[in-house]
């Protein structure tokens, strides 16, 4: 369906939009989008800092201190 719009179908979707929308809500909406994709972003790097974090804390050695000597 998508396949056949073409540059012309896109540039006539895009005036009507405009249109009917008027360029100061695109505008506002466009920077809603931006601030939830940042905020995304930030998510994802949080969630993988708190990832690399558990995983140094599971690689600490628990051996007693009396036990090392053996192995």
């Amino acid at each position: 369906m998508l396949n056949n719009i073409g540059l012309p179908g896109l540039i006539l979707i895009a005036v009507v939009v405009l249109v009917l929308f008027g360029r100061g809500k695109i505008s506002s909406l466009m920077g809603e989008v931006g601030k939830g994709i940042t905020s995304f972003k930030k998510g994802i790097d949080d969630g993988k800092a708190e990832i690399e974090n558990e995983k140094a804390d599971s690689a600490r050695d628990v051996t007693p201190e009396g036990e090392k000597d053996k192995a």
